[in-house]
């Protein structure tokens, strides 16, 4: 993103949106869900909030992008070993952001739908103004996403994501992350199953 009135540009920043899971309490995996809208919310979040490139990691869908409504432009990867957990799909999200001139990564997962790219941006501002270069959103008290990171953190992550825990290891034990209050943007929540019917 290149700033106006002579300002330096902000740093190159990836969007990784996880999309591997089975989604097995949704009923599907998460990146079909409505019809993949929200697949192209958490696309269209990050973009919007000034990610470039944005990758989606697919795991259970297969390797075909085809088997998704990927929005033109989008990178993918697929994570074939997604059904070890999140770490996985994490894992292959950061080597390919590692592919490009990215010096930081936004993560988001594929079904927190209502964080929108307002939310991406504040999170983003914050992380490059960081000495860390660590920031995370955080709604109602509660962590959330996204987490934003610098390249000087890919390395630690990657090694820490195993089995269901992603970053969940390495942000517990690092007392520098910026926390971002995102309260007045969105819920922040995951969608873990589908909406009840009412009356």
């Amino acid at each position: 993103m290149v700033a106006s009135d002579g300002e330096a540009p902000d740093p190159v920043c990836a969007g990784i949106v996880l999309a591997a899971g089975a989604g097995t309490r949704y009923g599907m995996p998460k990146a079909l869900a409505e019809g993949g809208a929200w697949l192209r919310s958490a696309v269209a979040a990050l973009r919007g909030g000034g990610c470039d490139p944005v990758i989606v990691v697919l795991g259970a869908t297969g390797p075909a992008p085809t088997a998704v409504d990927l929005p033109e432009g989008t990178d993918y990867v697929w994570a074939a070993d997604w059904a070890t957990g999140l770490g996985a799909s994490l894992r292959a999200g950061l080597r390919a952001a590692a592919r490009t001139p990215a010096e930081y990564v936004a993560i988001m997962p594929v079904d927190t739908p209502d964080v929108g790219s307002d939310v991406v941006a504040r999170v983003t501002a914050a992380a490059f103004a960081a000495p860390t270069g660590l920031a995370r959103a955080v709604f109602h008290t509660t962590p959330g996403h996204p987490v934003v990171m610098s390249n000087k953190h890919w390395t630690s992550v990657y090694q820490a994501a195993v089995r269901d825990s992603g970053a969940r290891t390495y942000l517990a034990g690092n007392n520098d992350m910026v926390c971002v209050t995102c309260d007045d943007l969105a819920t922040g929540d995951d969608r873990d199953f589908p909406a009840t019917p009412h009356g």
